[in-house]
């Protein structure tokens, strides 16, 4: 059989590969810290938990408007007024099944051979994936760790051409914590008047996760983007509800319904008790996502700290999510040979930076979305061998 020629260019996520892989040696007996995958380890918040319940006890169990519910949507539109004062309609709001979708439909409407699309390099993976998936031709967005792996407005804006059709930006940011200023943003978007074609997709799923009195600065808080504006968030970080997969995007109106026939033709809806959970996550209590954020910072602290006490390790203080991203480049090690001997030898679970993109090299990313007792020995574990072996 023959397939098409665009999955000869489509990648992967490898942080799930290396989870496999984690879990397969476990499954031998191995004590194995995972500190790769991007998931809170805490439980989701029962009262959320008791909504999905109560939704299926209710008989929530048929299909639902492709865009999701409107209970739902009026919700985020309240929380997003909330939290960042800018006012969102309903009629702008999809739910979507996590926050890949959005990441999808987003650079299949804009991707085709001849264009160009801009993405963070280090950033998260499925971005270039798929827009090779698409012929676009990717520009990678240079992220910086003397820039406190925050973009560059001035950088980023020189890198548009007449052929640009999309930029994908992302703080605070996977794989780095890095987190971009206001003024930064503002210049960014003040550079983006010259080009008015051109859409942006601003991923800001880690929005509530940020640390040391900083703002999250919210791409709707500037009007003279928002008809061509897309932001990408959910709750898998925020409310730990990874598998639950739930998410949602903010379309302007003449991007929405070419959103919602793509929806209806990949995956019709979203589970229904699913979005009555997430009613109950944005509406309750939000004790849970205080704590949480607490639990980060303190383990984000303990993380940077001890990275800088490894052998050839230097690591800055990430400002957001639950990455830390070590540069590695003193020890010797290529990152991802470092990042599989380190899963072989000593049972601690890392990515390595090029899974990110070509400036990820010398840089392994470490999800402190684990005990900090189980850093505590993963730092261990990793000093000793960096202190005993040398780069293969």
């Amino acid at each position: 059989m023959k397939t098409v020629a665009n999955f000869d260019r489509i990648g992967e996520e490898n942080a799930f590969a290396v989870l496999a892989r984690a879990t397969a040696l476990a499954a031998q007996g191995r004590d194995i810290i995972n500190l790769g995958i991007g998931q809170p380890d805490f439980r989701t918040p029962e009262h959320i938990v008791e909504a999905a319940i109560k939704a299926l006890q209710d008989g929530h169990h048929g299909y639902t408007p492709a865009v999701g519910i409107l209970p739902l949507r009026e919700a985020v539109a309240n929380d997003l007024h909330r939290r960042y004062g800018v006012q969102v309609s309903p009629d702008e709001v999809m739910i979507m099944p996590g926050g890949k979708p959005t990441m999808f439909m987003s650079i299949l409407m804009f991707g085709e051979p001849g264009v160009e699309i801009m993405y963070p390099d280090p950033g998260f993976p499925i971005y270039r994936s798929m827009i090779e998936y698409t012929g676009a031709t990717p520009v990678p967005v240079p992220i910086r760790e003397e820039n406190g792996f925050a973009f560059s407005a001035d950088e980023t804006l020189s890198l548009i051409t007449d052929k640009t059709r999309l930029i994908i930006i992302n703080s605070p940011a996977n794989p780095t914590g890095g987190v971009t200023p206001k003024a930064e943003v503002d210049k960014f978007v003040a550079g983006l008047e010259k080009w008015p074609e051109v859409a942006v997709m601003s991923d800001e799923i880690y929005d509530q996760l940020i640390y040391d009195g900083r703002q999250h600065v919210c791409l709707l808080n500037y009007p003279s983007i928002r008809d061509r504006l897309i932001l990408l968030n959910g709750w898998s970080k925020t409310y730990a509800m990874t598998g639950w997969r739930l998410g949602y995007a903010i379309w302007p109106g003449k991007l929405y319904e070419n959103a919602r026939k793509l929806a209806v033709n990949l995956h019709s809806c979203v589970n229904a008790s699913a979005q009555y959970a997430g009613i109950a996550a944005l509406t309750g209590p939000q004790d849970a996502v205080a704590h949480m954020r607490r639990e980060f910072d303190k383990r984000r602290k303990l993380v940077v700290e001890g990275l800088n006490k490894l052998p050839g390790v230097s690591c800055i203080t990430p400002a957001g999510a639950f990455y830390a991203f070590p540069n590695v480049k003193q020890t010797g090690w290529k990152a991802k040979p470092l990042a599989n001997a380190l899963l072989d030898e000593t049972g601690v679970a890392l990515i390595g930076g090029p899974d990110f993109g070509m400036l990820g090299e010398g840089y392994l990313r470490l999800s402190y979305a684990n005990s900090a007792e189980n850093i505590l020995k993963a730092l261990d574990r990793m000093g000793t061998f960096l202190a005993s072996r040398k780069a293969a």
